[in-house]
């Protein structure tokens, strides 16, 4: 294994694209000398980007791709029809293995989609979920489905937690993370079908350290490093957790600069507050990847700034240094 990370990334999608997309690209090459971008999208569009920063032009390339693939677009056909978008040739260079990794904030659905047909998935993976990480009172937790898997099985959701606990422990470095399922309560008579049913397969599952259940309100306090859910539920606790994040920061800003007493407070603790605020800003993380697939597929927020794309680029130099493509290869458990 090369001991740089080669990683195609979107230039064109995204809310912010291309100039936060660019950025990001060159402050991750200026942060780390074993990370190679290509950049993938409307070759003169990217160069008029670049010019405007300095960089190691040895550590940037540009790949042209002249069609673009836009969120409204039903993801199947625009996979299968738009063959020169900046998506599915990028995908296409993690396929051929010009690439290790792959890095968009375009259309989710294309990203799923083109992740498992182009890219593929391992074999004996059911299904590949996206699972990002959360900020919590004691660093980070897995939510594993997240948005890939609305209709998951008892079998898939043992897989989830197969591969969450080999990411948490190689990528992140968690030793022996605790697995838990999201339920309604403690009590393992609780639940719905596919929690019960989910539930004793955990339990006889030998390769993970599974904890029980757990409920959405003791998620933020870390009580468990994976979280195991269909991606029903895993996209709402995503979307509750971001948008209260984001309301409570508000509203903590706007309390301390309501009176000249709560300023001068707020002057006096600013460099505590920022960095707890910081801890729980998921832009620190990176994106989500799609585990179980032959090379990594990461999907970022739609509305990515540049230093979420710099987060999710490095992001993918540790899974590609732990390469947990080959070590899902061999724990994951075929039926």
């Amino acid at each position: 294994m090369s001991d740089v990370t080669v990683v195609a990334l979107d230039a064109m999608g995204g809310d912010n694209a291309p100039g936060a997309i660019v950025q990001g690209a060159v402050d991750a090459v200026n942060a780390n000398n074993n990370v190679k971008v290509m950049l993938v999208g409307v070759e003169d569009v990217i160069r008029q980007e670049l010019s405007k920063y300095k960089y190691n032009e040895a550590q940037i390339e540009v790949v042209n791709a002249t069609e673009v693939i836009e969120t409204a677009e039903p993801p199947v056909m625009a996979i299968r029809k738009k063959k020169d978008s900046s998506i599915v040739v990028a995908l296409e260079l993690v396929k051929v293995g010009k690439a290790d990794a792959f890095v968009s904030a375009g259309s989710t659905g294309a990203v799923l989609v083109g992740g498992q047909l182009l890219v593929g998935k391992i074999k004996g993976v059911k299904r590949a979920p996206l699972a990002p990480l959360l900020p919590t009172e004691k660093g980070v937790s897995l939510l594993i489905d997240c948005g890939a898997n609305v209709d998951a099985r008892p079998d898939h959701l043992v897989q989830f937690a197969q591969m969450g606990s080999l990411y948490m422990r190689d990528v992140v470095g968690v030793e022996n993370p605790r697995v838990a399922i999201v339920n309604i309560g403690a009590e393992e008579e609780k639940g719905n079908a596919l929690v019960k049913e989910t539930m004793p397969l955990l339990k006889e599952c030998e390769n993970i350290n599974f904890i029980g259940s757990i409920e959405s309100r003791d998620i933020p306090r870390g009580d468990a490093d994976v979280i195991v859910c269909e991606a029903f539920v895993g996209n709402v606790i995503l979307k509750l957790y971001e948008g209260l994040a984001s309301t409570l920061i508000g509203v903590i800003k706007k309390g301390l600069l309501s009176t000249l007493k709560s300023k001068i407070g707020a002057a006096l603790a600013l460099p505590a507050l920022k960095k707890t605020l910081k801890s729980f800003d998921a832009s620190e993380y990176g994106g989500a990847p799609l585990l179980g697939l032959n090379g990594l597929v990461v999907k970022t927020h739609g509305s990515s700034t540049a230093k979420e794309i710099k987060n999710s680029i490095l992001q993918c130099v540790s899974f590609n240094q732990q390469d947990i493509t080959s070590k899902i290869k061999e724990n994951i458990e075929i039926d």
